[in-house]
């Protein structure tokens, strides 16, 4: 389906049966007692055939999903991906959320793959209640920017997760001060995790996709470089303003969807909070699989 048809099907959702079950939820929800700070994760997930590698990328997402179950196995993920967009701000209540394989073109294996994690309808059922303008969807499950991550981070899909989409109609800095109204849940043991790519132009990585050729354009890796120290000052207001960093900004991010995530990710992070790159590479053209970790 084309992008504006997608969205267009997904501007009115049916709420009724929804909101019935979300207010049994609610005395539930409410009691959820405070745990340890959760990390926040932003994943350049690349690839859908990331899934099948066994790569530095792959080895260094099951890390940190060792690491993260050591000191605190999360009680919920909720995932923040490019590729649930919507007009308006959406948060996914089921249940049983199915493993969606939005893309087409690759080898019948990673079709036949699933990610059977349960929802967390109670913990959105907290996420509606802090975003008033929100609304419960039971019609998205887990595309291939959460599944295909978690796989690798949690293979063992024991984890509920579900996601929150992405108002593509909005400003960027909506997005950061939307995600600062979800800190709450890096203390109910939520961990955030935004999926995307901070260099995402198909277009231009088509050919070396074609000829296998992994190296890199000098643009690409010089707005990688510029977006990893505002990162690390933490300067949401420049990253959402990307186009300043020139040429470079405009190449990288043709369009915003694969690069909102980011800002959703870096917006949680709070004074005392470390950030570590943990995986950074630009390859196949104009792809950045920069991954950090905030706290």
């Amino acid at each position: 389906m084309h992008r504006k048809a997608f969205l267009k099907a997904l501007a009115v959702l049916p709420f009724a049966t929804i909101m019935n079950s979300l207010q049994d939820l609610h005395k539930t929800a409410s009691g959820f007692q405070q745990t340890a700070k959760m990390p926040v994760l932003f994943v350049g997930h690349g690839s859908p055939m990331n899934a099948l590698a066994d790569n530095p990328f792959t080895q260094t997402l099951h890390q940190l999903g060792r690491d993260i179950r050591n000191l605190q196995p999360p009680r919920a993920i909720l995932v923040v991906s490019a590729h649930w967009l919507t007009r308006g701000t959406f948060v996914a209540v089921n249940e049983r959320p199915e493993t969606i394989h939005d893309f087409g073109g690759f080898p019948q294996e990673l079709f036949d793959m699933q990610y059977p994690a349960p929802g967390a309808p109670d913990v959105a059922q907290e996420v509606l209640a802090a975003l008033p303008d929100a609304h419960p969807s039971d019609e998205w499950g887990l595309d291939h920017g959460t599944w295909t991550v978690l796989h690798h981070i949690f293979p063992e899909a024991d984890i509920p997760v579900f996601q929150l989409s992405i108002d593509y109609y909005k400003p960027m800095t909506y997005h950061a001060e939307l995600a600062r109204q979800l800190q709450f849940l890096r203390r109910r043991g939520v961990l955030i995790l935004g999926s995307g790519n901070i260099v995402h132009n198909l277009r231009q990585s088509m050919p070396n996709f074609m000829h296998d050729d992994p190296r890199p354009h000098a643009w690409a890796v010089e707005f990688d470089e510029w977006a990893k120290a505002k990162i690390n000052q933490r300067d949401l207001l420049a990253l959402a303003h990307y186009q300043q960093a020139g040429a470079s900004g405009s190449l990288s991010v043709p369009t915003p969807d694969h690069y909102i995530p980011m800002l959703y990710s870096l917006a949680l992070a709070e004074a005392d909070d470390n950030i570590r790159h943990a995986f950074e590479e630009v390859s196949f053209g104009g792809m950045s699989m920069r991954t950090f970790v905030v706290g």
